[in-house]
């Protein structure tokens, strides 16, 4: 079987030997737009692979400059779709989206840009509307346990203890209220979660 390969032209590993290597500035491009192809990336995401890929710091750097330059790196772009589709899909809330683009490489002052784009009101409708989808799913539970359950999914999801706990017995009075049911022991005194 060797024989036959070598026989025909060689082994693929000759054949790749023959082939001059790829210089670095070649391979950092080919990389960084096979990356780019399938999603968005941020400078250091790129960065990162390039390092991965032992391509030396100062090619890298000038890769880097030439895309940014041309508009195919833009990191406040990255950021403020990120905010965008990572709200709208997934609900989740400014602090939970500031660690992601900061877990990304999205430098501080782009993220605060980026963060501060959605609106408190926009950020509690949503908070709203993620605890009505999972209320009736709680229906079995005591209060206490709805509460802990409805406000942790949202704490999760990077909202605010006080709004999270806002949204929630918000939701849990307006249930109650459409069920026609008397108020929980005590749901008219003080509340034990302030």
């Amino acid at each position: 079987m060797a024989r036959r390969s070598q026989e025909r032209g060689g082994s693929s590993e000759s054949r790749a030997s023959q082939e001059p290597p790829l210089d670095p500035e070649e391979q950092a491009r080919a990389l960084c737009l096979r990356l780019l192809t399938g999603t968005p990336r941020t400078r250091r995401q790129l960065a990162d692979a390039m390092r991965k890929r032992e391509i030396p710091d100062e090619v890298a750097e000038y890769v880097l400059e030439r895309f940014q330059d041309v508009g195919l790196i833009d990191d406040q772009a990255f950021a403020n779709a990120w905010v965008e589709s990572r709200h709208r899909g997934r609900g989740l809330a400014r602090r939970a989206l500031a660690q992601e683009l900061r877990h990304r490489g999205v430098e501080a002052e782009l993220v605060s840009e980026a963060v501060g784009l959605l609106d408190p009101e926009q950020e509690e409708e949503t908070a709203r509307a993620l605890v009505q989808r999972r209320l009736p799913g709680t229906r079995g539970l005591d209060r206490d346990r709805r509460i802990r359950r409805l406000a942790g999914m949202l704490a999760r999801k990077g909202y605010s203890e006080g709004l999270a706990l806002k949204v929630v017995r918000d939701a849990l009075a307006q249930e109650q209220q459409s069920d026609g049911a008397e108020p929980w022991p005590g749901a008219e005194g003080p509340d034990p979660w302030e």
